[in-house]
């Protein structure tokens, strides 16, 4: 309030808003890109599994193919947290905190996501800790394929990473008294039709 008084504050609010959209923007592309990226990494998967099936009837084998399968199974899953966070599709049991009203969801929502942020956090300090350690002790991957072990476990550390970032972007829209986009894309399959995730 005091700050709609001083002079300037006009253009200030502007710029704030400004700022506001383009982190908006610049965490929505994350999000997308992080998705985008398991994506990527469960159709290597199919590729690499059919490339293996066709090698075989050739009578060719392809080294190290079910260290790579693990690798990017890792980082297909691992890589989707954020994305499949912010779109509701995380398991979540919404039975309780569906029946309470607007007022006592948006506290529960808050206590919840702190919770969250706490327990993303640790994760996220300690994946961050262990691929740092593979790193600083030269580890190197046990397979066929024999690689620094830290350059797969990137992708761990990246994916957790987004999804303390997708927690904390949340909780700051609960706080700011906003609905969350988890909470919002559910009731917008809801309103198309789609229950498929209460099966």
């Amino acid at each position: 309030m005091v700050r709609r008084l001083l002079p300037g504050s006009a253009k200030s609010d502007v710029v704030c808003r400004a700022l506001l959209f383009v982190m908006r923007a610049a965490l929505n592309r994350l999000y997308t890109a992080s998705g985008i990226a398991a994506a990527v990494c469960l159709a290597s998967i199919c590729v690499l599994m059919l490339a293996q099936a066709i090698a075989r009837e050739a009578g060719i084998l392809i080294r190290g193919a079910d260290d790579i399968s693990a690798w990017l199974c890792a980082a297909t899953a691992f890589l989707a947290l954020g994305h499949t966070f912010r779109k509701g599709e995380l398991i979540r049991v919404g039975l309780w905190i569906e029946r309470l009203g607007a007022a006592g969801r948006r506290r529960m929502e808050i206590v919840t996501l702190l919770l969250a942020t706490l327990c993303t956090g640790y994760m996220t300090w300690a994946i961050v800790r262990f691929v740092l350690e593979s790193w600083k002790f030269n580890e190197v991957a046990q397979g066929l394929i024999k690689i620094p072990i830290w350059i797969p476990q990137l992708a761990l550390a990246l994916g957790i990473v987004i999804l303390l970032i997708a927690v904390l972007d949340e909780l700051v829209t609960v706080l700011r008294g906003c609905k969350p986009s988890y909470q919002l894309a559910e009731e917008a399959r809801r309103q198309s039709g789609d229950f498929s995730e209460m099966l």
